[in-house]
């Protein structure tokens, strides 16, 4: 064991410890504190002023709850990444957005990692920035892009979920602990990358949350996270991804007439408050009406919870899909796979997994096409 530890010291790196402790959600003092070390001292081993000792290394690794190889050096390229976007910074502790943020950053890692034994899809996600000042319909003509660039049809979209995992984006759930950060997503050179919120069961509340993120990762790359321009441009992004304005402007009730939005909410696979959004947006509904119908949501309780039938959440299957071609077909250990990706096996399960209560279910036709790379031996 000290042998070990010996070598990690030489090849320790500092962002792997900022990188653990982020997933820890522990600021320097608190580990500082569980190492009987000073916040200066775990300061200079994070930035590399300092190499901690063999016995230091042990401390941490029990504090942190990994195993001393995590914090040797991986390359820079696996883990470059553009800043979250976050949907309300003001919400969201900056303790809990970097540990959101570190997780994502693992979901990269491992990614990547499995993608040296299987082929994932090729990266295809258009760039279409568009300015915090922009005016106009820049986000609609963005979502108008994609949706040419896809050779999507007329209508409705069908699994989003699917649909960005097939042109490349990488699409997990966050960890239960910390479902206090709504979805997320940022762009790495290997990939995009979403994080979906595991408690948001509500079928066409997380479609929209998904084409939002969409929105983000076409439009918004060098913008500041969390503005509400920002978050403005991504709503009319999804809203115009996944109900066409062509398409839909003459379905939508001019007044609220439940029935009829009820049928377009089931035949759009969108929220009855998308629903009603876009009427006001295509100046389909007055303002007034929009207010008369949003207090009726409120009063409801349909806020929280729609009427109508509750169809289950969509699926990553991307990572899922390759782990199961790798343990099952290759016959690759599990805890071999995860120590290759340098990650604890509880995030990496956690990382590879579909939600909980339907991981046995049978993934629906056109899951991401992906194939085991042969070796040339």
């Amino acid at each position: 064991m000290s042998d070990r530890l010996d070598d990690v010291a030489v090849f320790f790196d500092g962002d792997r410890l900022t990188l653990a402790r982020q997933l820890a959600g522990l600021r320097k003092n608190a580990l500082a504190g569980l190492i009987g070390k000073t916040p200066t001292a775990v300061a200079a081993y994070e930035s590399g002023l300092k190499k901690p000792a063999p016995a230091t290394i042990a401390a941490l690794s029990l504090a942190l709850e990994v195993e001393p190889a995590f914090f040797t050096a991986r390359p820079r390229t696996m883990v470059v990444a553009t800043t979250p976007h976050f949907r309300s910074l003001r919400s969201t502790s900056q303790i809990s957005r970097d540990q959101a943020a570190a997780y994502g950053r693992l979901a990269v890692d491992i990614s990547t990692v499995i993608e040296r034994h299987v082929e994932f899809p090729v990266r295809d996600l258009p760039s279409c920035p568009v300015p915090v000042d922009a005016v106009g319909r820049l986000p609609e003509e963005a979502a108008a892009l994609v949706r040419r660039r896809w050779d999507l049809p007329k209508g409705p979209v069908g699994h989003l979920v699917r649909l960005v995992e097939n042109r490349g984006c990488l699409v997990v759930f966050s960890p239960m602990g910390n479902a206090t950060v709504d979805a997320y997503s940022f762009d790495t050179p290997q990939r995009p990358v979403m994080l979906l919120n595991p408690m948001k069961d509500d079928y066409y509340r997380q479609r929209f949350d998904v084409a939002h993120e969409l929105g983000h990762l076409v439009m918004h790359v060098d913008a500041e996270p969390g503005g509400r321009t920002v978050e403005d441009h991504a709503n009319r992004f999804a809203a115009e991804f996944l109900m066409p304005t062509e398409d839909i402007v003459d379905q939508l009730p001019n007044r609220a007439d439940w029935r009829r939005l009820g049928e377009l909410k089931q035949h759009w696979n969108v929220s009855l408050q998308a629903l009603l959004y876009r009427a006001r947006t295509l100046r389909v509904m007055s303002d007034a009406t929009y207010r008369n119908a949003m207090t009726t949501v409120t009063s409801r309780g349909w806020r929280r919870r729609e009427p109508g039938p509750r169809p289950l959440l969509e699926q990553p299957s991307l990572l899922p899909k390759a782990v199961e071609l790798l343990t099952d077909q290759a016959d690759v250990d599990e805890r071999a796979l995860a120590a290759e990706c340098q990650a604890p096996l509880g995030l990496f399960r956690t990382v590879v997994s579909r939600l909980p209560e339907v991981t046995a279910l049978r993934q629906p036709a056109g899951s991401p096409v992906m194939s085991l790379l042969r070796s040339s031996d």
